[in-house]
């Protein structure tokens, strides 16, 4: 059972990078954490290990890219084997959140609040704010 402050994980899986958020339940926040390298869509997953060894989180939330009209692409299965793999590495519940559009919103939240801002960090890439996005639309359902 997980309680309201524990943390949760949340990845944006792509074939080139992967964006990565952390969140909690008790108010319903994330933030971008970091992105990940990855080539033809397998990361390092000493990385990934790293990144749950530190937050320990109870649940990963991994996005789930699909059409606009919800059928799926080639990245889709490309993200579900991303998926799996977590599964199979950590002891940790991973479920996957349908994340069209977040990409196109984490574009418009990068400019809105992070280009040209004295708040901006090198590590604050689009692909984690897409990751944060899907971790909130996740933790708003959940």
């Amino acid at each position: 059972m997980m309680s309201i402050i524990d943390i949760i994980i949340g990845f944006d899986f792509g074939t080139k990078h992967i964006g990565v958020a952390i969140g909690q339940k008790l108010t319903y926040t994330v933030r971008p954490l970091t992105v990940l390298q990855s080539q033809f869509g397998v990361p390092n997953w000493d990385q990934i290990k790293d990144i749950y060894n530190t937050w320990t989180p109870k649940i990963l939330v991994v996005g789930l890219p699909l059409k606009i009209d919800g059928s799926e692409q080639p990245v889709t299965v490309l993200a579900k084997q991303f998926a799996k793999k977590l599964r199979k590495i950590l002891p940790v519940t991973v479920n996957m959140h349908d994340e069209r559009f977040s990409t196109s919103e984490a574009r418009l939240d990068y400019f809105k609040y992070y280009h040209n801002s004295s708040y901006i960090r090198q590590d604050v890439k689009i692909n984690a704010i897409a990751a944060g996005i899907i971790l909130k639309s996740w933790l708003n359902q959940s």
